[in-house]
């Protein structure tokens, strides 16, 4: 897909759309051909890091973590930190916070008590912690490249042969939405099982704007 297609849609997009009281999102939909998504072999199911944040991206965080001036320095940039000591005690009602989270790290050593006591309802659901050294900055880097991370599936809904994915918001500029269409088509295109051959259509839309063909 070509940068100068994705863009010459958007501007057709924007003279299509109305104004509106609230700022729109900008979503790409790809419509596929071949594929039922109730079959597990035929579903897509991935996490696609944008050039550019969405707004709307992985934000809500978790740490787990023993140091006390690492804890001190990123407790602010974390929704919750959760001590080492205090992972035996989690009941279920913690856990299943733990699991609403979007993005969960461990320092280094707290990986080992936390697979033990947590490993059987987190690891099932693809929610085992990242784990990272407690150096603040390389911390801070790793969530502001996390936050910029959406899914892309055609899991949800009843077997629809769609994928749609925010990409955006119309605020930004045209070619951070364009680098963002095309990563998200790429990473799609290369997971599929016959890769461009899958892929019926695309559009690109806003919030509430009629749809605009990208191919």
């Amino acid at each position: 897909m070509k940068k100068e297609t994705v863009l010459r849609a958007l501007t057709e997009l924007d003279s299509k759309a109305k104004k509106r009281k609230f700022e729109q999102s900008v979503e790409l939909i790809i419509n596929l051909s071949g594929m039922d998504p109730r079959k597990p072999g035929q579903q897509v199911d991935l996490k696609v890091e944008l050039p550019h944040s969405t707004g709307k991206g992985e934000g809500k965080a978790l740490l787990f973590a023993q140091s006390k001036p690492f804890i001190d320095a990123v407790k602010d940039d974390f929704s919750r930190v959760i001590l080492e000591e205090e992972i035996p005690k989690l009941k279920k009602k913690d856990i299943a916070e733990i699991l609403s989270y979007d993005v969960l790290l461990a320092e280094g050593p707290v990986m080992i008590p936390l697979t033990k006591y947590l490993g059987q309802e987190l690891a099932p659901k693809g929610k085992l912690p990242k784990p990272v050294q407690p150096e603040p900055e390389k911390v801070r880097a790793e969530l502001k490249k996390m936050k910029t991370r959406v899914r892309v599936t055609n899991r949800r809904g009843k077997g629809v042969p769609l994928i749609q994915v925010l990409v955006g918001k119309e605020s930004m500029k045209p070619e951070e939405l364009a680098e963002n269409i095309i990563r998200v088509y790429s990473e799609v295109e290369k997971a599929l099982p016959k890769q461009k051959q899958n892929i019926k259509s695309v559009f690109v839309k806003k919030t509430m704007s009629p749809v605009v063909r990208l191919q």
